[in-house]
This record gives C-alpha cells, structure tokens and sequence, in this order.
C-alpha cells in the first residue's frame, strides 16, 4: 500500500514496531557503559540496518520523528548515547573531551560489532536483519560521525594526523544539518571549543551518501553561513544528493524530537519532508524500492515550496 501527503511525495503505509532501551554494552575504554535502543517493524525479514548517531548533548531518545518513521517503514534502526551527552555531564577539563568525536566512531563499531547480542536482547527480532545492508545515519554532530564511517578524514587535534577510520560494513551515509570544512572558515568559538572541526577532508568520501541542509541554517561555528551544511555534498566524491530544506534552520522544523523546546524553526511540513526524503533514499540505496526515490527526485527538482533535491 502506497500512501500520499501534502508534499506531494510518496511512501508506504506504517507498519507496527517495537522498541528497546537500554541495552547495555560494557565499555571500560570510555569510562562508561555504552548504551543502546532498537527500534524495529515487528514484522518483515533481511531488515536493513541504519546507525543513527545523535547532536551533541543528545542521548539514545532523540529523534523520534525520523527513527520512529524509518522504522515503521521497514529500517532497524539503532541509537547510543554518546559520551558528550548531557547525562554524561564531562566537565571541560575531563581528558575524554578533546577525543569526543572520537569516542563516538568507536561507539559505532562497537554497535557493529555487537549487532547480534543487541538484536537477541529485542523481543522476536534475532535472525530478522541483513547485516549486509548498514546505513550510518546522523545529525549536526552525529553527521560528522556517520560521514567519519564512510571516509571522512578528521585531523586529530591531539595528534595533528588523519586517520581512515571507515568501516567497510557500512554501505551509505545520511548527513543532516552537519559541519563543513574547517580552515580559517571556523569562527573563533569553534576552533577553540570543538577542535575535530578544524580540519575535515571530504575527498576520500565515495560511498553513496545524501545531504540534507536547512538554507536558514547560520551556526555560530562558520563565518560562511548556512552554505557551510552542504560542503559534504559539494566536496566528497561519488553518487551523492542534497536535499536543500526552504527555511530550515538547525533542527530542520523539528527532527530531533517531539515538541522538543531546541527547535527554532518548527514545522510539520518540514518534518514530513525530511522524513519521507530520507526514506525514500534509504529504501532506494537498500534496494527494496528506488520508485519512492525517483518520485522525490521529480517533484523537487523544480520549485517547491519545502525543498530542493539535487544529485551529483
């Protein structure tokens, strides 16, 4: 069954799921326990897979109006809180700070590794997914974090090198409202605060991937403004595609939760659109269905009053 909105998009009807929160993953190496939710279709085998990685200072219970979709619509999709969550609290001075953006890679390994005890822990699910077919997903932050698994180049602060820190288990990337390339770009707050900042390197990215970028999206962090948030698309390589949101700020009208207080631009429409893109493109870079995403491709290609959808 096929369902219709007033974007004008495609998609298919919602399905039941279950959720599970927290499964725990003993981690001495970042002085915390990880922790882990699944959402999942209660229904439906070889699921594929997407690692969704939360903003800074979220936690495994954001982001429900883009996790809860995904997985109604056929996704596993699992979340950890990251160590620069606000439950964390980590003091300026803690020593983890500076490898912050660190600590969340290995926190994503470390769910791949571990995919079947996590899948075991989640009623009816275990032998139900397709470990061939990861999606890294994330927001502002957590986008860093999931372009870092399909070759993001990040300069260590502590150690001036840039390491390859992908994972071949993962096939695509989705980037939402996420960094661009540092350099004498960054404002001062940035280079000093969040230092992973100060030197990215797009090229090595060749995995398919999909940008998403809101064109009122100035953050304090780049004196280039919200063209800044499309630097994934415009500088790494391969089949890439930019969905620019109309009047998108940070939160692009509300992804990161419901009625979540954060959002200083909220609006349905562009939460619906935000959904049902990322949808379409996971299903079509999964293979279960490329028609969703060739509909979205027409219907914002041209003017349209939410977005704009272009590939490269």
């Amino acid at each position: 069954m096929t369902t219709y909105s007033a974007t004008g998009l495609t998609g298919p009807a919602p399905t039941p799921t279950v959720s599970v929160k927290p499964l725990v993953l003993p981690a001495p190496h970042r002085g915390a326990d990880l922790r882990v939710r699944i959402s999942a279709p209660v229904t439906g085998t070889r699921l594929p897979i997407v690692l969704f990685a939360h903003g800074f200072g979220s936690d495994l219970d954001g982001y429900g109006p883009l996790v809860d979709h995904w997985a109604a619509h056929g996704f596993v999709t699992v979340q950890a809180t990251h160590l620069d969550s606000k439950r964390f609290g980590l003091a300026g001075d803690d020593p983890r700070t500076p490898d912050l953006w660190r600590y969340r890679v290995q926190d994503m390994k470390r769910v791949l590794d571990e995919l079947g005890t996590l899948e075991a822990s989640v009623p009816g699910l275990a032998g139900r997914t397709d470990h061939g077919r990861v999606v890294a997903a994330g927001h502002s932050f957590g986008g860093q974090t999931a372009g870092i698994l399909v070759g993001l180049r990040v300069k260590d602060p502590r150690t001036g090198l840039a390491e390859d820190l992908s994972d071949p288990r993962v096939m695509a990337s989705v980037q939402l409202a996420t960094a661009g390339k540092g350099g004498a770009e960054l404002t001062p707050f940035a280079h000093e605060h969040l230092p992973w900042l100060r030197d990215q390197d797009f090229s090595h990215i060749t995995a398919p991937g999909l940008v998403v970028a809101g064109d009122k999206d100035d953050l304090p962090l780049s004196t280039r403004g919200p063209a800044w948030t499309t630097d994934p698309y415009t500088l790494s390589r391969g089949d890439k595609s930019l969905l620019t949101v109309r009047g998108g700020e940070h939160f692009l009208g509300g992804i990161s939760g419901y009625r979540s207080a954060e959002t200083t631009d909220e609006d349905p429409g562009r939460v619906a659109l935000v959904q049902q893109v990322t949808l379409a493109y996971l299903r079509h870079i999964t293979g279960d269905d490329h028609t969703d995403w060739e509909t979205a491709r027409s219907v914002l290609a041209a003017a349209h009053p939410l977005g704009h959808l272009e590939s490269k």
